[in-house]
């Protein structure tokens, strides 16, 4: 690797360090420092890395793999079961209706066939607190609106990963009959769940048996969550399954296997603790995302920019988000503010960086096209998002410390979530 490289990305994550608590309530992001940073070292011919596919997508699949895992161990899905109001509507209707409303659009601006508009939605349908973290920390927002967006963005990128796998499939023209259904249920989805459920869950267990009985010490236990993260992930494709499918489940499996090894609550806070460096690590490999994502992609997509492509990244943002979320709201209750606030905090980042690029890698026909959209909504959002994060959450709770109410379904206690990015209490 070049020197210039680490001083730079070094240097950067520094400085960033160094006053990113102060600046906390200024309109910047990590991800929005890092994007620039990345943009403007390969415009000052400082950083120009290889644009080579190869490369970019190993360190793609890695990061989302060990992000998968991580977001599905901090998940307790059986609190979320007490707490499932909100956060089920936003995915279980918002989230297919983004899809729908987003190929829609897709379709509608650029004329094109409607299994790539698919696509296109379905890549840019998870959302990612990372570009939103005020309004996850802020407080003045009401708990159960900040748990809400977070269990939506630390879930919504495994639930879109068939989605995204099914119309990769059917865009670059696999035969479609019941034998496709039948490998692509079977195969990609069902053996990975497998593969996940072996890993995550005996992994955990065996884990679980030795931190009880005294053999294991922290930090190995750490690197051993980390380890079964990737292990879940790669066992997978020397299967012929998704590695995507099985990291995720992998991580479900792991809270429910160190449960089950060393009786809750024990068990669920020492889940917790040991996949910290994991979740670290996923953080650290996410930052160096997007400076890539930054660096390789935007000066490439700069000139290749159309007024199409520019209405697509608006709709996804706007009425493609806003719309299918107000629908999942209707018979809620809620105030036309929290559904605003819910429909505007749907940031697009690091989900759909990776997701995007399956698009040149399996060379989908007007990939670099697609991929322009992902990269001008990605960008979009890292901006907008990132600088209305902290505005608008003060807003927002000035707004319900003044109208809000006990009766109110923004209102009440949830269960914690510990957050993908950040803490929220």
């Amino acid at each position: 690797m070049d020197p210039v490289i680490v001083v730079v990305l070094g240097g950067v994550f520094y400085l960033f360090a160094l006053v990113s608590r102060r600046i906390m309530p200024w309109p910047v992001t990590m991800p929005m420092v890092l994007l620039a940073a990345g943009a403007v070292a390969r415009w000052t011919g400082i950083v120009e890395l290889e644009t080579e596919i190869e490369p970019v997508v190993l360190l793609a699949e890695i990061t989302l793999a060990v992000i998968l895992f991580s977001d599905a161990v901090r998940i307790d899905l059986m609190a979320l079961r007490r707490n499932a109001g909100l956060p089920a509507r936003l995915l279980g209707i918002g989230l297919p209706l983004t899809i729908l409303a987003g190929a829609a659009g897709v379709w509608a601006i650029l004329g094109l066939e409607i299994w790539p508009a698919a696509l296109v939605a379905a890549i840019l349908a998870p959302t990612d607190a990372a570009l939103g973290q005020a309004v996850i920390e802020n407080r003045s927002v009401p708990q159960r609106v900040r748990q809400a967006l977070n269990i939506e963005s630390g879930l919504n990128d495994g639930l879109a990963l068939p989605a995204v796998l099914l119309f990769v499939s059917l865009v670059v023209g696999e035969d479609t009959g019941l034998e496709f259904w039948i490998r692509f249920v079977l195969q990609q989805v069902g053996l990975g769940v497998l593969v996940g459920v072996a890993v995550g869950f005996g992994g955990a267990l065996g884990m679980a048996r030795a931190d009880s009985a005294g053999w294991m010490d922290g930090l190995y236990a750490q690197l051993a969550t980390g380890a079964l993260a990737l292990s879940a992930f790669s066992f997978a494709l020397i299967v012929d399954a998704n590695g995507f499918v099985a990291a995720f489940v992998a991580g479900a499996s792991f809270r429910a296997g160190y449960r089950t090894g060393m009786p809750a609550p024990d068990g669920t806070r020492r889940a917790e603790h040991v996949v910290e460096l994991t979740e670290d690590a996923g953080r650290g490999l996410a930052m160096l995302a997007f400076f890539v994502f930054g660096n390789v992609f935007i000066d490439a997509n700069v000139s290749e920019v159309s007024v199409g492509v520019l209405a697509c990244a608006a709709m996804a943002l706007t009425i493609g988000r806003m719309l299918p979320v107000s629908v999942a709201m209707v018979g809620t209750g809620a105030a036309r503010p929290t559904v605003a606030f819910l429909g505007w905090f749907g940031p697009r980042g690091l989900a759909s960086m990776l997701f995007g690029l399956l698009l040149l890698e399996e060379e989908v026909a007007m990939g670099e096209e697609l991929f322009g959209v992902i990269t001008w909504t990605v960008v979009a959002s890292v901006i907008l998002h990132g600088a209305t994060a902290s505005a608008g959450a003060e807003r927002y709770g000035d707004w319900y410390r003044t109208h809000g109410s006990a009766a109110m379904p923004e209102a009440g206690a949830v269960a914690h979530h510990r957050p993908r990015w950040g803490r929220v209490s």
